[in-house]
């Protein structure tokens, strides 16, 4: 437990274990305990994730965070202001993880949770983020593209710096891609949709 300490993303956004007192009270404060889900700001690819989301305006967005894991990300973008996030993970326990740290910050009234296989086939949003591995965000390209509203926002993360190319092969069609940024090896892509 000495181990973690509070973590700052971009200019807004803490993150800090539930033992530890509050870092900055004019922070956006997320509380969350490390835990075997993966997601607890830690790792470069979340690092990415928070930084980007931390630099948008949130203020009435929809935010559907694909691969939720701990819901980490979608506690961040609700406490940044956004109007609704919608967590979706293939594992049970995801959901659960994304509902109980959701709850600890306040914010689980304004969370949607689904299991992938049972997620609308409607589901929309101006923001997507999905930080899982290349190979699946590759897979997933049609799948992660429908969820995002024409000149919505497109975050992509978990992709390795070699990877970075053949996952944007699979986005450009239907997204502008923006600057690859890079952290230790890991890189995030970010994109707008063309509108239709």
């Amino acid at each position: 437990m000495d181990n973690f300490h509070p973590m700052r993303f971009g200019h807004k956004l803490s993150i800090f274990p539930s033992w530890r007192d509050t870092p900055d009270p004019n922070a956006v404060n997320v509380i969350l305990d490390p835990g075997l889900e993966f997601g607890n700001g830690t790792y470069p690819t979340t690092s990415l994730c928070l930084e980007w989301l931390d630099s948008l305006n949130l203020k009435d967005k929809t935010v559907i965070d694909f691969g939720c894991g701990s819901g980490i990300l979608a506690i961040a973008v609700l406490k940044l202001g956004a109007k609704k996030a919608i967590d979706i993970d293939i594992d049970p326990q995801a959901i659960q993880a994304s509902h109980n740290n959701t709850e600890q910050n306040s914010v689980a009234d304004k969370l949607v949770l689904y299991l992938a296989k049972d997620q609308p086939e409607d589901l929309k949003a101006d923001i997507v983020i999905a930080n899982i591995l290349a190979g699946p965000l590759r897979e997933l390209a049609g799948v992660i593209s429908g969820l995002t509203n024409p000149n919505g926002l497109l975050g992509l993360s978990g992709i390795l710096a070699s990877q970075a190319e053949a996952v944007i092969t699979a986005y450009q069609p239907q997204f502008s891609i923006e600057p690859i940024i890079e952290k230790e090896g890991w890189c995030r892509i970010t994109g707008i949709k063309k509108a239709d």
